[in-house]
């Protein structure tokens, strides 16, 4: 089985963890590839030097032919994991180097059965669907996209941005506000739920648009079917506002024209039997931690 990993940081406290993992793999005869950023930062950092043959620096030299990717980190890690696989359909699995995660759920006590598992073959695998950004063209290269959410986010003034949402080419409504977040439904549990938004199934085939500081009180966030086009055209007293794609952003001019559709391929997550959905909410949400129950 021919292994991937990828990280950016941890902290010492999984260092031993670290080491369970590439010794498990080796143990396994897994050919593993190292991004080579984080394995500079293992050597500078606490002088650790994995015993590994290959390494990746970006999404141009990762081997296509590997089985998956561990992405060891929090739950910023795994979204830029996701851009690095991009369309390729290598699945990914999120092992969590501190707090629970929605996305990297694999928690540091249960990396040793989670290994054993997924070398087993014994897991599910998730497909979760993308916002993509078609109009304009080149502002994030060939990683156009995003896993959680476009937002639209005031910048270089006090004031607010006007923002006018078209849906199938057809006037929806203007956002007077700091910014507008249109999310997926993995992204509703991260930036969108901090402004109110709802939480949804991930496998939910929908948009949420959720704004942020609304002028209107009256204007909420609003769930739309996912086959649909959006289009944004966005004007303020500043001259430029930034559109961020996960944890990619850009600056643009205001009267910029944007348009977002479904991307058509899917990020494909690899889980646990024994995970779902609804007890990651219940653990990180604490949903049901009274004492009545």
């Amino acid at each position: 089985m021919k292994i991937g990993i990828f990280g950016k940081s941890i902290n010492s406290d999984f260092i031993s963890s670290l080491n369970n993992i590439f010794n498990a793999l080796k143990c396994r005869n897994c050919e593993v590839w190292l991004y080579h950023p984080f394995s500079d930062y293992l050597k500078e950092k606490y002088n650790l030097c994995p015993d590994v043959k290959f390494y990746f620096s970006d999404s141009s030299d990762l081997d296509k032919s590997l089985d998956l990717l561990f992405s060891i980190g929090g739950d910023g890690t795994f979204l830029e994991a996701a851009s690095l696989v991009h369309d390729t359909g290598l699945p990914i699995v999120g092992i969590n180097s501190g707090r629970l995660g929605f996305l990297a759920d694999i928690s540091q006590s249960e990396i040793g059965f989670a290994l054993e598992q997924i070398l087993d073959g014994k897991y599910l695998i998730e497909e979760r669907s993308l916002v993509e950004i078609i109009e304009p063209e080149g502002k994030f290269g060939n990683c156009n996209y995003a896993l959680n959410e476009v937002t639209f986010h005031k910048m270089d003034s006090s004031s607010m941005i006007t923002i006018h949402a078209y849906l199938n080419n057809v006037y929806l409504n203007t956002y007077w506000a700091d910014g507008l977040i249109i999310s997926t439904p993995t992204g509703s549990t991260a930036y969108s739920l901090s402004v109110g938004g709802p939480i949804v199934s991930p496998d939910s085939s929908i948009f949420i648009l959720s704004p942020i500081a609304s002028h209107n009180l009256t204007v909420r966030p609003f769930v739309i079917p996912d086959h649909n086009e959006l289009m944004f055209e966005i004007e303020g007293r500043g001259e430029h506002f930034l559109t961020s794609l996960d944890s990619r952003s850009s600056v643009m001019t205001v009267n910029t024209r944007i348009r977002l559709r479904k991307a058509d391929f899917k990020l494909r997550v690899i889980k646990l039997r024994e995970h779902d959905f609804y007890s990651t909410l219940r653990n990180k949400l604490m949903w049901g931690a009274d004492k009545r129950n």
